[in-house]
């Protein structure tokens, strides 16, 4: 085993561990001008590589690193464009933060060059179901993968929650079949991706269903706009709307969670989580 693939292993374990002990947080940095909510806001290199820094100060477990926004009518772009937004911000961040990363991309020769710059995940919004590589390039760095649900449009017909379920089936064979172990595998609904408002709120509500998969769930509801809609007089998502999401996905069973603002959601879940487990536990790090 070469060095570089021991250390993103040690990294990658001590991630899992973690998210074992408790809920963790995920910190997000785009380096995108189009993403929904924060897209433009990182310019350069030094400001994302300053904002990982910040994001793991407040206590973010992990710092998602996206090149392309995922939102709703975004412009494709190619895995060239893809990199050169994302390469040398990945290269710096091994030795910029006392934290693993992980990248968001659907594109496995993205992925494959961000595996090789230290990340130990690959964030994929198709869920191992776009690129036909995908799979194997996580294989073989023996890297952790995030299956995201999603669909081409969106159906108010369907139960979503159903169609998660066929969505991950899926999913999980192609990572059998490719040799990705099923406790490097992290299940993600993908609210608000292809989904009416009231099948975001249901895929929430009804996140138990997915327990018995047996898998951590990730939750990405970070100001999303459906959130803007169940409260009155906001058109847009608030940070108070979020948090409130979040509680109600880690009550339901989410147990890694997407957002902006790390250090309130740091607070929010420790106390969650020091009171579900009851007063002579203790509350992790």
């Amino acid at each position: 085993m070469n060095h570089e693939l021991r250390k993103r292993g040690i990294r990658r374990d001590a991630f899992l561990h973690k998210l074992g002990l408790g809920p963790v947080v995920m910190g997000i940095v785009n380096v995108t001008p189009d993403s929904f909510f924060d897209g433009g806001r990182l310019q350069n290199v030094d400001a994302a590589v300053a904002h990982a820094r910040k994001l793991v100060a407040e206590g973010a477990a992990i710092v998602d690193v996206g090149g392309e926004s995922a939102r709703p009518g975004a412009v494709p772009i190619t895995a060239a464009d893809e990199l050169a937004r994302i390469e040398p911000v990945l290269a710096r961040l091994a030795d910029s933060i006392d934290a693993p990363f992980s990248i968001d991309t659907s594109k496995a020769e993205v992925a494959a060059r961000a595996l090789e710059l230290g990340a130990i995940a690959v964030n994929d919004v198709w869920g191992l179901q776009k690129d036909a590589a995908m799979a194997d390039v996580v294989a073989a760095a023996e890297a952790i993968v995030v299956v995201m649900h999603n669909r081409a449009d969106k159906d108010e017909t369907i139960d979503i929650v159903a169609d998660i379920r066929r969505f991950f089936d899926a999913s999980l064979r192609v990572a059998a079949k490719a040799g990705i172990p099923k406790d490097r595998v992290i299940l993600d609904p993908g609210i608000g991706f292809a989904k009416t408002s009231r099948q975001n709120r249901d895929a929430i509500a009804r996140l138990g269903e997915l327990t018995d998969y047996g898998l951590p769930i990730l939750v990405g509801a970070s100001r999303k706009a459906f959130l803007g809609s169940l409260m009155e007089d906001r058109a847009e998502a608030s940070l108070s709307g979020t948090i409130a999401a979040n509680l109600a996905a880690a009550a339901a069973g989410a147990t890694i969670f997407r957002v902006h603002e790390v250090a309130e959601h740091v607070a929010a879940l420790r106390v969650f989580h020091a009171i579900r487990q009851g007063p002579d536990r203790a509350i992790p790090p």
